[in-house]
């Protein structure tokens, strides 16, 4: 069977989750597209696939039996809303929703409609390195986790484009999530110091370190650096009772010659990432397929909203923000909601 999608927004990220379904993946056809920008989803659009007025009259399609949502933040909440309502499967993009209150009513609709449809974005989870990293702690083998250390490099961001707070709501949102998800843990509070500003970037306040503390008592640091010039790396090791293990550098060859010894950087996030997307959504397509969602949840979406929140809280007190959570609903504990962990 052909899942038959529909995608709103196409800007980069939208552009490229087209090229991925219509190129790379199978099982799936993009019947179906939408953007603020006619012009841009026309051009955007693959052959056969029609271009909708609105993400309304897109998600309420007959022809549309799943939607991916890669259009401006603020506009997550009222979308999502409207494909839980239309009970499609839906993959949104990060962030899941730009509020608390926002996310708690995604979450409530999704839990009244009593089926999983939402997946969110967090695309490491996918990444073949973070599985095997998350496999060693799981084992056991090093004992309790204690520290994990997750380093947060971009080359260059587009100027006028990033904005102070989005190191921490767009960016961290990221390490958050996979904290989470490696540690098998909420985070409880949050800090923020602000290093000596980088000359790179003009305005921009970068970089960040930002310390996530989590219920069982970990403690997670986060480099943020958005402006590093050199390359998109990412980077994460996790300090335990008995070891340490850590994240290989990507790509893995090392060169050395007359020159020295050297390893080559992947250029953005596109690259380092290209394998965990795929996989993404390879396996969104098949719980899609059947009608559900796997993968990191509304819950998930809800947890990194609320961290990001609370870091930037912490960089206009200059102290420990705390996070309250409501309870977690019992409905994203069931097997479908964890398959991806």
């Amino acid at each position: 069977m052909t899942l038959k999608v529909g995608v709103i927004g196409t800007g980069m990220i939208g552009q490229d989750h087209i090229r991925r379904l219509t190129r790379v993946l199978a099982g799936v056809e993009i019947v179906g597209v939408s953007d603020l920008d006619r012009k841009r989803a026309a051009g955007a659009a693959p052959e056969g696939a029609r271009v909708f007025d609105t993400p309304q009259s897109l998600i309420h399609s007959d022809a549309v039996q799943a939607v991916v949502i890669c259009s401006w933040g603020p506009a997550h909440e009222e979308q999502l809303l409207e494909c839980i309502a239309a009970s499609k499967p839906t993959f949104c993009e990060k962030p899941m929703v730009t509020s608390e209150a926002a996310a708690l009513r995604v979450i409530e609709a999704e839990v009244a409609g009593g089926r999983r449809l939402v997946q969110v974005g967090f695309m490491r989870r996918f990444d073949a390195d973070y599985r095997r990293l998350k496999t060693v702690i799981d084992g056991g083998s090093l004992g309790a986790p204690l520290m994990f250390h997750s380093a947060h490099r971009n080359a260059s961001v587009p100027p006028g484009l990033y904005t102070s707070e989005m190191p921490l709501n767009d960016t961290l949102v990221h390490d958050a999530d996979i904290s989470r998800w490696l540690l098998s843990d909420e985070i409880v509070g949050v800090e923020v110091r602000l290093p000596r500003r980088s000359r790179q970037g003009s305005d921009l306040r970068d970089p960040h370190f930002v310390l996530l503390h989590m219920a069982h008592g970990a403690i997670v640091d986060v480099e943020i650096s958005v402006n590093i010039g050199y390359g998109y790396d990412i980077r994460g090791e996790v300090s335990c009772e008995q070891g340490v293990a850590a994240l290989p550098n990507r790509p893995a060859t090392v060169v050395s010659d007359v020159n020295g010894v050297r390893q080559s950087i992947p250029a953005d996030w596109r690259e380092r990432f290209i394998e965990a997307y795929d996989q993404e959504f390879r396996e969104w397509i098949a719980a899609a397929s059947a009608g559900t969602a796997t993968g990191p949840t509304a819950w998930d979406g809800y947890a990194a909203t609320l961290t990001a929140d609370a870091a930037l809280r912490a960089v206009a007190s200059g102290g420990y923000e705390r996070i309250e959570m409501i309870d977690k609903p019992g409905f994203y504990d069931t097997p479908q909601a964890l398959a991806a962990e």
